[in-house]
């Protein structure tokens, strides 16, 4: 019988081997069937869509790559500090394979819902799997972190939305500590402002922190994982980020009052330029604060777990049952192989019958006889009001999928040609990325949300609920002066059973429709915008108008309607 070490090199090598197979094979799915989104990145590549993240600047995840260094580094460092250990690979080995079966569930389901984000995570679970594999208990260890660390690499939209509150929080709270330290500052929405007009800020979207807060949550779990090996020391010092980072953007903000009650609008704007770095300085100082009065309060406690975990485990047994082990492993490895080959070409085949699904002709809006607009929107609404054309945009065409539809007017009233009220229609094709968030654009256009709030129609005896963003944006009249214009924003999102107000749930029905059978409805978002000169409420009321002479020609019957949250 072969000599344990020469058995356990065989063993080691098969397992490595067994993970490479794996991993071409996986990889060739996460290349040619990675992401089913088309609208903006046209690629079928998982790897090509994350990585044009890290390069696009509008995606602002430029600091992808440092994500990528500093994981990488993670892993050398934590297998330099674990010895080599010979421990029970066939319990190692079941995990990994777990690890990557699950992982390529997982993408599958992204990949029909048109989620990449969920596919990512799905790359990141199959990663650790072939590593644990490949490496046993030693290289699982030291890659479960990291690679949980990437998720930090992963563009995640939902911070548009934690970004808007950040920017009331912080706004509300130097309101009023401003006023507390007898500075004479009125607010209006985000906006910060002296009576006399000496200055005017905006707590805009970089004010309110979010830009800076994946990086800071970043750093402040990268330190919580370097000073501490408790998992709820590690964990409370990442969350720490979002509380300290809304503290340093208040101090930031009050800076950026006091430097102007003392000098006036251009001393704020230089604070406001040069000083974003505080907010840095303050947040780390204050977690590194937290992380030095925990370590003080539990140095006993530390020193005990770092005896503990020293990783060294009892040198490797040369008895039969432990060779026994190891030949085990070895068949146990090419069997995890087969079984993950053979998934993955389960997971492709799924993939390509998915494309091939045609979407279902389901839509909530009436269509056009060309099967791909929305119907055309009426010329005249009564004697009221008079629909002009509003063509859609060469950049808007790029953007969008070709199979994207449209429908659009901009009605103007008769009874006073000041007043108007667009309405938009856009109807998604095969891919969800046909329709998204307004407020995305809006910022793009310069204008600044300053609330939302939520309201519900009621035309031709159908339910409308809507979310309702009150915005407004610099303009410049014929005196040269420039003025605030205000203006109501109402959208909503139209299924092919029912209504919602908000993005997310149409996000959340979208993927619930995609993950049946053949069930790739087509959303259609609908748009009505309208200045405020003249107070909300009677913008409201034209909203209100247009909709009833508009909505019994474009919508469908028999929807379902959601009642939107708050």
């Amino acid at each position: 019988m072969a000599s344990p070490v020469a058995v356990d090199f065989r063993s080691a090598r098969a397992r490595w081997y067994a993970a490479a197979v794996c991993a071409l094979a996986a990889g060739a799915v996460f290349q040619f069937f990675g992401n089913s989104t088309r609208g903006y990145i046209d690629s079928s590549s998982l790897f090509y869509w994350w990585g044009f993240q890290w390069t696009d600047p509008a995606s602002e995840g430029e600091h992808g790559w440092l994500i990528l260094a500093v994981s990488g580094w993670l892993v050398w460092r934590n297998l330099r500090q674990q010895p080599a250990v010979n421990d029970q690979q066939s319990a190692v080995g079941a995990s990994a394979g777990a690890a990557m079966l699950g992982g390529l569930a997982l993408h599958l389901l992204g990949y029909a819902m048109q989620q990449a984000r969920i596919s990512i995570a799905a790359l990141l679970l199959f990663t650790w799997g072939v590593l644990a594999l490949g490496g046993g208990r030693r290289w699982g260890r030291a890659a479960a972190f990291p690679l949980g660390f990437m998720l930090f690499a992963l563009p995640l939209n939902v911070l548009d939305t934690v970004g808007f509150f950040l920017r009331v929080g912080v706004t509300d709270v130097a309101f009023h500590v401003s006023r507390a330290f007898g500075c004479d500052v009125i607010r209006n929405g985000t906006q910060l402002l002296s009576p006399d007009g000496s200055y005017s800020y905006d707590v805009a979207a970089a004010c309110s922190g979010i830009r800076s807060l994946m990086a800071l949550t970043a750093l402040s779990t990268l330190l919580g994982y370097l000073s501490f090996r408790s998992r709820w020391a590690r964990v409370l010092i990442g969350a720490l980020a979002l509380p300290y980072a809304f503290v340093g953007n208040v101090v930031r903000i009050l800076a950026i009052i006091v430097a102007a009650e003392w000098r006036g609008q251009r001393a704020g704007a230089v604070v406001h330029e040069w000083f974003g770095f505080l907010v840095f300085v303050i947040v780390l100082g204050l977690v590194q604060a937290t992380v030095w009065l925990m370590q003080r309060g539990k140095k006993a406690e530390r020193e005990g777990e770092g005896a503990a975990a020293t990783g060294v485990s009892p040198p490797p047994s040369s008895s039969g049952a432990e060779r026994v082990c190891s030949l085990l492993d070895y068949k146990q490895a090419w069997a995890i192989g087969v079984a993950v080959v053979l998934a993955a070409a389960g997971v492709a085949l799924a993939a390509r019958a998915l494309d091939r699904a045609q979407v279902s002709a389901r839509t909530g809006v009436r269509l056009a006889a060309d099967g791909v607009n929305p119907v055309a929107l009426p010329n005249y609404l009564g004697i009221d009001w008079a629909g002009q054309s509003a063509p859609v945009t060469a950049v808007e065409r790029e953007t969008l999928p070709p199979d994207t539809g449209y429908s659009r007017k901009n009605y103007v009233s008769l009874r006073d040609r000041r007043q108007s009220v667009f309405l938009s229609i856009v109807l998604s094709g095969r891919d969800r990325t046909s329709i998204h968030r307004p407020e995305i654009c809006l910022v793009g256009q310069g204008w600044t949300i300053r609330g939302q709030s939520a309201h519900t129609f009621v035309a031709g005896g159908v339910r409308v609920p809507a979310t309702v963003l009150h915005i407004e944006r610099d303009v410049t009249n014929a005196r040269g002066e420039v003025a605030k214009l205000p203006a109501l924003l109402v959208y909503w999102f139209v299924g092919a059973d029912r209504i919602v107000a908000s993005h997310w749930e149409r996000v959340f029905y979208t993927s619930l429709d995609r993950v049946r059978p053949l069930q790739a409805h087509r959303w259609a978002y609908v748009l009505m915008q309208t200045h405020a000169l003249d107070g909300e409420a009677a913008a409201l009321k034209r909203i209100d108008e247009v909709l009833a002479g508009t909505l019994p020609a474009f919508q469908g019957e028999g929807l379902k309607t959601e009642t939107p949250k708050g």
